[in-house]
């Protein structure tokens, strides 16, 4: 589980790539600081599990998958690419954004940037699918960040970056038409769960959740 504050931006070394998947070596510093193999790193908002170290302890490998390369915007880095990199959060840290599980629901394709006085809007194109869970001022990750959104359409959602997540992040190479990895609150996903919203072959009970409820209990 992640926060979606992203801890430092690393640089693709090499990606060597199979049939079907492919093993990414990416450089680093301040995420492999206590980092051993087995851990996991979200890379541009991605669970990825470090499967080796380098020697002199300034980079990680990690095994994509196929269905992560169909899934993500990963299938798209180079050597020289940045990343954003963050840690699994600890049980004992801050909880700074919100619960960023690293598995993408798709990807964004950025429609519009523009300049409002120090902040930066950005609005990501996305399909029907996604945008069902996204909902004003409800958090998104764009890239593995936790961000907040300030507008939803039926086509698109916008959100205003202040300048230290500018500084910090790879969203301050972006350009508008590049593709971006979003995951959206994964509360949303249970509460449609819990209601029953979509059809399912075989009910063994009927939920005691409704609408009314949540309502009555201010949810």
């Amino acid at each position: 589980m992640f926060t979606g504050i992203v801890e430092e931006v690393g640089t693709v070394e090499r990606i060597r790539k199979g049939r079907d998947s492919a093993v990414v070596t990416i450089h680093g510093k301040k995420v492999l600081e206590g980092t051993k193999v087995g851990d996991s790193i979200a890379v541009n908002g991605i669970c990825l599990t470090v499967i080796s170290l380098s020697g002199y302890g300034d980079s990680f490998s990690a095994d994509v998958m196929h269905e992560t390369l169909n899934r993500s915007s990963l299938a798209g880095l180079t050597g020289g690419s940045h990343v954003n990199l963050e840690r699994a959060m600890k049980a004992d840290g801050r909880f700074g954004g919100h619960m960023v599980a690293g598995h993408v629901d798709g990807i964004g394709r950025i429609r519009c940037i523009r300049r409002d006085d120090t902040a930066v809007w950005y609005t990501i194109q996305a399909g029907a699918e996604i945008l069902r869970y996204v909902v004003e001022k409800g958090s998104v990750a764009i890239d593995g960040i936790s961000l907040t959104v300030a507008k939803v359409s039926e086509t698109d959602f916008s959100v205003s970056t202040i300048p230290h997540t500018l500084r910090e992040t790879i969203l301050q190479e972006k350009k508008e038409g590049d593709v971006v990895n979003l995951e959206t609150d994964i509360i949303g996903k249970y509460v449609e769960k819990l209601l029953d919203v979509r059809s399912e072959p075989i009910r063994r009970e009927k939920s005691k959740i409704t609408r009314e409820f949540l309502s009555r209990y201010e949810f």
